[in-house]
């Protein structure tokens, strides 16, 4: 049996030293570890979306990602959005936009947006459906979310 290994990471903004298993995926750990449920497992397989989070700045599929591979890296998480009680201007921007139904894919949906406006503060409709394109939502037709990014663009 393969020994544990000790990674570091900031996630939300505080440094964990953590002991993982060879084969633990990020998803796993955030979960498990460190009680952050907001990161759903849906597919597994990279497909739906629901265990995205930032990397380093970039949205990833956590379900993809093994522990192991990101000492040293920050991560935030859904949790990691809101500031002093205060919801980010994205999530506001969600509820306002009813762009939240059932809520299983809205973490992951948040997380892609998120990663494109720090990246760009102003995007098009279509680099906003570009950013979202890797996160599956079955309830609101995805509509009601773009409309939720586009509100906010510039505001970040």
């Amino acid at each position: 049996m393969p020994k544990n290994i000790v990674v570091n990471l900031t996630v939300n903004g505080k440094d964990f030293e953590l002991e993982v298993k060879p084969d633990e995926r990020l998803l796993d750990t955030l979960r498990e570890q460190l009680r952050l449920t907001g990161v759903k497992e849906g597919c597994s397989v990279g497909e739906c979306g629901a265990c995205t989070v930032l990397l380093d700045g970039k949205a990833v599929h956590s379900c993809m990602v093994l522990t192991a591979q990101v000492d040293g890296s920050e991560v935030m998480t859904v949790e990691g959005l809101e500031k002093d009680g205060e919801l980010d201007p994205l999530q506001q921007s969600f509820i306002d936009h009813q762009a939240v139904q059932c809520g299983f894919c809205t973490p992951g949906m948040l997380m892609s947006a998120k990663s494109l406006l720090n990246e760009n503060p102003d995007p098009n409709r279509e680099e906003i459906k570009t950013a979202i394109e890797g996160n599956l939502c079955r309830c609101t037709g995805y509509e009601q979310i773009i409309e939720a990014v586009e509100a906010v663009k510039g505001d970040d």
